[in-house]
């Protein structure tokens, strides 16, 4: 095994784990720590997207008795098969988008500049929101997962094709655009947690499929590597991020994206860093 492989094989399964589930888009911080340790191409593409299974295994294992619950009582109750539909209503759009637009953005949008772009732009609508629910004296309309209504299960599902985008955050898109729509925080962040299983997973699915012939038996101990390190602090991030959420709002991480956005814009202007 090459160690120096191994260590960033660590590294970006934990930068996977921490961020995929937080309004700081994992796809960003991945192509820009990838492009800092050189770990970029095809083969990258490929490790980026086992890692992400395990971020996805996280979300389902905090979330266990919930998805249990729904799968055993979809053919008898009512409110499990309203809430599987909801879902899927939700992944629709993004899953749309994706189909007909992955190539080009992967071709175009794919790079550090366009990623501190995104993520500063993002950071400025985060402010606008929490600015606006503060001053807002009407409370949340959705307090539930269950009073999740088709309609705005839709409207949140058209925020998620935002996070097509390298830097705006499948996570904050969602959280965000359901707050907007009128969810209660911790209902927004929880929605979009049950998005991301069935939405993540198959896009998993797809690219593996793709790239299958990047992938070789003597990777699967550096791939086994980033994957656990991805399930372990996946896990860690959202559990922390549900605490969270029940005492402060989202304004630090919009002054994170900003900050950090601003940082590899700085550096690719001056020359600091060469940024592939």
């Amino acid at each position: 095994m090459d160690w120096i492989v191994a260590c960033k094989a660590l590294l970006l399964g934990i930068v996977e784990g921490l961020t995929e589930f937080l309004p700081i888009s994992s796809t960003g911080h991945l192509i820009v720590v990838g492009s800092l340790l050189n770990f970029t191409g095809n083969y990258a593409q490929a490790f980026d997207v086992m890692i992400q299974l395990g971020a996805i295994l996280a979300v389902c294992w905090e979330f266990r008795h919930k998805i249990g619950q729904v799968v055993l009582t979809l053919p008898s109750e009512v409110n499990s098969r309203r809430f599987a539909a909801h879902i899927v209503i939700a992944c629709l759009p993004a899953v749309i988008l994706g189909v007909i637009f992955a190539e080009p953005i992967k071709a175009v949008l794919f790079n550090p500049v366009s990623v501190a772009l995104a993520l500063f732009i993002g950071g400025l609508i985060i402010l606008w929101v929490e600015k606006r629910q503060e001053k807002s004296s009407v409370s949340a309309q959705i307090n539930t997962l269950e009073e999740i209504t088709a309609g705005a299960a839709f409207k949140v599902g058209i925020a998620q094709c935002f996070a097509l985008i390298p830097g705006m955050s499948r996570s904050g898109s969602t959280i965000i655009g359901g707050m907007l729509i009128g969810l209660e925080r911790r209902v927004a962040t929880e929605f979009s947690f049950f998005l991301a299983i069935p939405l993540l997973f198959g896009a998993t699915c797809y690219e593996l499929y793709k790239l299958h012939n990047l992938i070789n038996a003597s990777d699967l101990s550096i791939l086994g590597i980033g994957f656990l390190a991805a399930l372990v602090s996946g896990f860690v991030s959202v559990r922390w991020l549900l605490r969270f959420i029940t005492t402060h709002d989202f304004r630090v991480f919009a002054w994170y994206r900003i900050g950090f956005g601003l940082l590899i814009l700085v550096t690719a202007y001056s020359g600091v860093i060469r940024w592939t």
